[in-house]
């Protein structure tokens, strides 16, 4: 009887399963989990304000991320989905962020999935959508135009978690005052893009 036989012996003798049956299990899981858990892909763009971290579902495009490193980044994604560096997928993406900071795009032409988000965040988010390039909207007139008149700071809240920024424009909404506040990539980001885009 060799090692993994007698180890197999002792763990049936103690009710456990064999080496065999859990490498089998596990491959069972692998399997089910490639067939059936939601892909995510994703890709880094060098941009003039830094490294951009992608990450596209099938519904769209549903993450960027304007810090840290890819292994925070691909923490921040959905646990039960595939993860996967697609550059191909995220190619027209890529594209169009490069024509934005080339200045030779002011309207982003990409689907996004915000079926994550919750029900207020995704109206803040949407309206964000509607501020034109080289304008800015103040975190009241954002409240005003969701019909919550009173929620401007409900309203940072929501755009400070924002998963695509730049796609979803939340740096063109600024403090009553004319001030920039908070912005999830830093508020030297926030002032450079809205320089390339004229609003500053």
């Amino acid at each position: 009887m060799n090692e993994q036989q007698l180890s197999d012996k002792l763990r049936r003798a103690a009710g456990a399963p064999s080496l065999m049956d859990i490498t089998r299990s596990r491959q069972s899981i692998d399997g089910w989990f490639a067939q059936v858990a939601p892909p995510i892909w994703w890709d880094a763009f060098e941009s003039p304000i830094g490294v951009l971290y992608l990450a596209a579902s099938t519904r769209g495009l549903c993450r960027i991320d304007l810090f840290g490193d890819w292994g925070n980044f691909l923490a921040r994604l959905d646990p039960l989905a595939r993860t996967e560096r697609n550059p191909k997928v995220l190619a027209p993406v890529t594209a169009q962020l490069a024509e934005y900071f080339g200045q030779e795009r002011r309207k982003f032409d990409i689907t996004i999935d915000l079926e994550h988000v919750a029900s207020f965040q995704r109206g803040v988010l949407k309206t964000a959508l509607s501020i034109p390039s080289g304008s800015v909207w103040t975190y009241q007139r954002v409240a005003q135009e969701i019909g919550k008149p009173k929620a401007s700071r409900a309203v940072g809240q929501a755009l400070g978690r924002n998963p695509i920024p730049i796609v979803v424009p939340c740096h063109r909404v600024i403090g009553s005052d004319g001030s920039l506040h908070g912005y999830a990539g830093g508020l030297e980001r926030k002032r450079m893009l809205l320089e390339l885009e004229g609003a500053l």
